[in-house]
């Protein structure tokens, strides 16, 4: 399978030329050839996808790890080195496919939804860039090689969300998505470190006997690399870049949002499980917590926003922590005995991307159509956009748990292992299930029924290259759930019959529903007397749940008021007043010493004869004396 390769050279060549040549190129050349790589590169994940899945298994009853590429880069020791290659198993071929389809499909949208936009070029080349980067992450051979890509993604986002150079918004969400995964990526910089130097490799399977030896220097070094997971994923407390990333073009949202960038610490997690589950059980289930409760908080933040976008981002957010949430209350390698949570999360993030997609991409065509990101500027729009209402409504179905649609055996299989970890964390996750029925089903309404705006009695289309991706997407989230997701993923790698359990399936099915019965009473009329006086009479929460509970205030003053103010001054008027004071006295002394001394070096003979018989007379004084 060593054409494999291909899958990072294309992208990464399309970047150079697009991002060298591409201001010689028309917009629609560009796009043409950044969608063509796309396609080829769709195309070989998939024939990969299946000559890899259809291999003969070992022994063991699993697939086989295959490296059609390796090399090694640059040697510390003989057993300590630094590899660049490409490692296909399940998960890495299973992202392969997410990643270029997903990709794909913006790059197709990209057609309508940036036609005439200035930087046309420039944007398909950090699309290829992006798709690059992701690519290169989910095939590393080695922990090191993984957080090289894992950098270039944080650049290429940073790229991508600040495209609109000229928005002061823009900007500021750049930078700050930027410098909040940075100082993340500092956690798993230094946890690399710490495990490289007692594991005596960068590889994902270490010598057992060094881990052991290691003690508990390698729960803390996973630890280190979490965190890193958890900015890139935008868990609490780092979860505040992502919704102002929304500042970016709606089909990076998509990008970013379904497939890519977000989903980098679930993968982290599910290619670190081994060694989690063996040797950080306790480091696995404090993941599981953060996540629970980061899906909680974006949950409530998403049942009141009215920006489209920010409640799919925070959406994002809480679904990403349904996945780290279900690898964390994993308790074992078996799937049987307690690592269906491994199975679940995979396959949450596969089903996950598609309809994600979807709903940005959705939201794009709609905002695209009446120029505004706010549900005030929508409303009854189902007839103006037939196709996309149809779409997203599927979408929403699937987010919301309800079958036969993907979302469901995903999100059914996650429940199931939180029962199975506790009674405690399965209700708590259902209860967050039936809040995302809620919030998404106020979007919908919000959107197609609702209350009607200036924009419902205007006449709007859908553009052909923009709905396209849509059906492509729905038809996936339609007939995704009852691909044998565990057949091919799971937590030892042997084959796992996935079987829905009938109490958590009756459970999440009887919560969805009245959760969406519930939002449709609220908001699906025009008039929404109940919405209306219960906002009214919550108005506290609802402003704090408006205003994200205020966590970018605290953030605001803890670096401008006590970093800034009480660290950052102080520290700046020592520089300056004692340090650099104590340098220009240096520097004075020197140079007033050389002023007074400067004379006897005049260059005058006469000068030195006088000085000259000064000393002899002096000397013979002295001698005298």
């Amino acid at each position: 399978m060593e054409y494999t390769l291909l899958i990072l050279l294309l992208p990464l060549g399309s970047f150079l030329v697009l991002g060298l040549l591409g201001n010689r190129l028309s917009h629609r050349t560009a796009g043409l050839v950044g969608t063509a790589v796309l396609a080829v590169v769709a195309v070989l994940s998939y024939t990969a996808a299946c000559h890899y899945f259809t291999l003969p298994r070992t022994a063991a009853g699993t697939l086989p790890v295959l490296m059609p590429y390796n090399m090694e880069w640059l040697p510390f020791t003989p057993t300590l080195h630094i590899d660049l290659g490409i490692l296909l198993d399940p998960i890495s071929v299973m992202m392969l496919v997410v990643i270029s389809t997903v990709s794909l499909m913006v790059h197709l949208y990209s057609f309508g939804y940036m036609k005439g936009e200035r930087g046309f070029q420039r944007y398909y080349a950090y699309l290829s860039l992006f798709t690059m980067s992701m690519l290169g992450l989910v095939v590393a051979t080695n922990i090191f090689q993984m957080y090289l890509f894992w950098e270039l993604v944080g650049v290429s986002s940073y790229l991508l969300i600040g495209f609109y150079y000229t928005r002061p918004a823009a900007v500021a969400a750049s930078k700050k998505a930027f410098i909040v995964t940075r100082f993340a990526d500092l956690g798993f910089l230094i946890g690399i470190l710490v495990y490289g130097y007692y594991a005596g490799t960068y590889t994902f399977t270490p010598d057992q006997s060094a881990l052991i030896k290691a003690g508990g220097m390698i729960p803390l070094a996973l630890g280190l690399m979490f965190i890193g997971g958890a900015g890139k994923s935008a868990m609490f407390p780092l979860h505040i870049w992502l919704p102002d990333a929304m500042e970016g073009p709606t089909p990076v949202s998509a990008l970013i949002h379904a497939a890519t960038m977000v989903v980098a610490g679930v993968y982290l997690v599910a290619r670190l499980f081994p060694l989690f589950i063996d040797y950080a059980p306790q480091v696995l289930h404090l993941v599981a917590y953060i996540a629970a409760f980061t899906s909680l908080y974006a949950a409530a933040v998403a049942c009141v926003q009215n920006d489209i976008k920010r409640v799919l981002a925070f959406s994002t957010i809480s679904q990403i922590g349904f996945m780290l949430v279900a690898l964390g209350v994993c308790t074992s390698a078996d799937p049987h005995a307690g690592g269906l949570g491994y199975m679940a999360g995979m396959f949450h993030l596969f089903t996950h991307a598609m309809f994600k997609a979807l709903l940005f991409l959705g939201a794009g065509c709609i905002i695209h159509a009446v120029g505004s990101n706010e549900m005030t500027a929508m409303g009854q729009l189902r007839k103006k956009l037939p196709l996309t209402h149809l779409t997203f409504l599927i979408a929403c179905l699937a987010i919301s748990g309800i079958p036969p649609f993907s979302g469901f055996f995903s999100k059914d299989e996650i429940l199931a292992a939180c029962f199975a970890f506790s009674p405690v964390m399965g209700w708590f996750m259902a209860a967050v299930a039936g809040m995302t029925a809620f919030y998404m089903f106020r979007l919908y309404y919000g959107i197609f029924w609702g209350k009607p705006s200036e924009n419902s009695s205007k006449h709007l289309h859908e553009a052909r290259t923009m709905t396209l991706p849509l059906l492509v997407l729905a038809a996936v989230t339609c007939v995704a759930g009852f691909i044998p997701f565990g057949d091919f993923i799971s937590a030892d790698g042997t084959p796992y019959t996935i079987h829905l359990e009938r109490q958590t399936v009756v459970t999440s099915i009887l919560i969805a529903l009245v959760a969406i019965a519930l939002a449709t009473q609220m908001y699906a009329r025009p008039a929404q007397p109940v919405a209306d006086r219960l906002q009214r009479r919550l108005g506290g929460l609802w402003r704090a749940a408006y205003h994200r509970f205020y966590l970018d205030e605290v953030y605001q003053f803890v670096t401008h008021r006590i970093i800034f103010g009480c660290i950052s001054r102080p520290i700046a008027w020592f520089d300056r007043h004692v340090v650099d004071g104590f340098f220009n006295f240096l520097a004075w002394s020197t140079r007033a010493g050389s002023d007074s001394i400067r004379t006897l070096q005049s260059g005058q003979v006469q000068q030195y004869a006088f000085v000259f018989l000064l000393g002899t007379l002096a000397l013979i004084l002295l001698l005298l004396l």
